[in-house]
């Protein structure tokens, strides 16, 4: 088994997931069995309840473990299918500690960081290892060298590393190389500085991985190998890329990175094979067409925060040779004047998410999508949002609404799950992770799946109440998925639109760049039908057969 460590100094938000991830699938494409994980420094167990605008999106994994949005990277841009022991966190770390102690696994010894910290992160590290699955596990640690919170992560690496051998570790270090504008250099001091503080810790790393806005040349190149004791060929060029995250791979590949970390690791490969991202990156960069799709959120102005969404819209327009324009509004700004900000969309999506704060903005969205006929792709919250308007504008159901926002709703189309009712704690308590969903036969769904039971990754409290399932089928509210008996509504979508979908899971968890997920490729695919133009929409709208009898609409019990 190898390992390669991979840290970040200077500052933060340098790019160390998408190194780790982008390494990850250079090796792959030299066939050696990868697997990644991360650690985080912060003392919250998860990030499940952690502010988006702090913190960015929780990704979910199969197994329900709400985790950093870097392991969203790692799945993406591997095969990897990652679990709960994927992600540790300093909370995780130190609770494991205190529960052994209150158990009195430690025999009434005095606990410590050193061993008793550094030890858990160790197991975490062998519990990978010693599944005998794979050639490498890369280990990210997030945070910055140097950060108090990092320390013990960092010292159960220096204990490791002697552990194992030397010879089998590489660890890479990702710093920022400043370009300063009022001496028209680059400067390599940070870096230095920031090695310097590794090497205290008992880490040399040895490869350097620098994030530079300029190229570096052979002097700055020479500078930083002789003062940070890593070899001239191992500091590598990370300039920010041109048009796409999915650059790095290849641009990482140009300076050598997969054969120089196979050389450390005496690994010997194959040449990697990477035609087929290059073409997934070719049809990115330069698409045959575009369109504009209306992303409305609650947390707009942070990118992270739909970090999974915007990768998947990308997944699924590269399939079909097209690229995005993004409009990304404001919720709560959808109050009046909404049809000026949708003249010139294509495709509507409404995000996830939590509270009451912009709701009524997304309702709006919904209604405005369902009556224009533009495409509609409601995520979790999106469907129950596009739930609420069919009841209240179409089914003519008084004051429908959701429980989450309106307690004493009386007529709460969207409720609370009967097993959360007594629920008090937030963190990691709602229906999480890969459950199956039955496609009914006939429908827009199973057209887009081509299968009638699929497996979807899940993160909420609320469902659909199935009480009013059968008046808002009669008005054409289609439910096109459920849980095996049928007694959970999965999947909506509106009989007699071009493509008004809505899921209650998160299908953006599970899209990759070569394997876009079936609902944001088929989202796509309508938002370029509608721009074709308002003849051909209303054509084909007329000829839009009902795709199901009423009587196979829901699945009986």
């Amino acid at each position: 088994m190898k390992y390669i460590f991979v840290t970040g100094g200077v500052v933060s938000s340098l790019g160390k997931g998408l190194t780790a991830a982008s390494l990850g699938t250079l090796l792959e494409a030299r066939r050696l069995r990868v697997i990644l994980q991360k650690f985080d420094p912060y003392l919250n167990v998860d990030p499940g309840t952690m502010n988006p605008f702090q913190h960015g999106e929780v990704y979910v994994l199969n197994d329900g473990a709400e985790t950093d949005l870097d392991l969203g990277h790692y799945e993406r841009f591997t095969n990897c299918v990652l679990t709960r022991h994927n992600n540790l966190t300093s909370g995780q770390v130190y609770e494991t500690v205190i529960l052994k102690e209150r158990r009195g696994d430690y025999l009434g010894k005095t606990v410590q960081v050193i061993p008793h910290v550094t030890d858990v992160i160790k197991e975490r590290i062998r519990q990978l290892s010693d599944e005998s699955k794979y050639d490498v596990v890369i280990t990210e640690i997030g945070g910055t060298t140097g950060d108090i919170e990092g320390l013990p992560f960092l010292e159960a690496i220096r204990q490791f590393i002697l552990e194992v051998e030397p010879e089998n570790v590489v660890t890479m270090h990702v710093t920022l190389i400043p370009y300063i504008k009022a001496a028209h250099e680059l400067k390599t001091k940070p870096t230095q500085q920031s090695v310097a503080k590794l090497r205290e810790i008992g880490l040399q790393p040895q490869v350097l991985i620098c994030r530079t806005e300029k190229p570096l040349d052979r002097d700055i190149r020479r500078k930083l190998s002789m003062f940070c004791s890593v070899a001239e060929k191992a500091v590598i060029e990370e300039r920010d890329v041109a048009h796409t995250i999915y650059e790095v791979p290849l641009t990482l590949h140009a300076e050598g990175v997969d054969q120089l970390v196979c050389d450390l690791l005496h690994l010997e490969t194959p040449k990697p094979e990477l035609n087929d991202w290059r073409k997934f990156v070719e049809r990115v960069v330069n698409p045959g067409r575009r369109v504009n799709i209306a992303v409305i959120g609650k947390y707009i102005d942070v990118r992270d925060a739909y970090k999974s969404i915007y990768e998947s819209l990308t997944h699924g327009a590269a399939s079909e040779d097209c690229g995005i324009d993004l409009k990304l509004i404001d919720a709560e700004s959808l109050v009046d004047g909404i049809d000026e900000r949708f003249e010139d969309v294509t495709g509507v999506l409404v995000p996830g998410g939590f509270g009451e704060r912009g709701v009524e903005g997304k309702i709006n969205a919904a209604r405005y999508a369902r009556e224009h006929r533009i495409p509609y792709l409601g995520l979790c919250l999106g469907m129950q949002v596009a739930t609420i308007e069919f009841a209240r504008n179409v089914c003519g159901i008084k004051n429908a609404n959701s429980t989450e926002f309106d307690k004493d709703t009386p007529n709460p189309v969207i409720s609370l799950l009967e097993e959360q009712r007594g629920v008090r704690n937030k963190g990691a308590s709602m229906r999480l992770g890969t459950w199956p969903t039955k496609i009914v036969p006939g429908t827009l769904a199973q057209k887009l799946y081509g299968d009638t039971e699929v497996t979807e990754r899940h993160r909420h409290r609320y469902e659909f109440n199935m009480k009013y399932r059968d008046q808002m089928n009669a008005k054409g509210f289609v439910i096109s998925g459920t849980s095996p008996d049928g007694t959970l509504a999965e999947l909506i979508e509106l009989r007699d639109h071009p493509y008004f979908v809505g899921c209650q899971y998160h299908p953006e968890f599970q899209s990759k760049p070569n394997h876009p997920h079936p609902l944001f490729r088929g989202f796509i695919a309508a938002a370029l039908g509608y721009e074709a133009g308002v003849e051909k929409r209303s054509a084909a709208i007329e000829e839009t057969p009902t795709r199901v009898s009423d009587a196979e609409l829901v699945m009986q019990r």
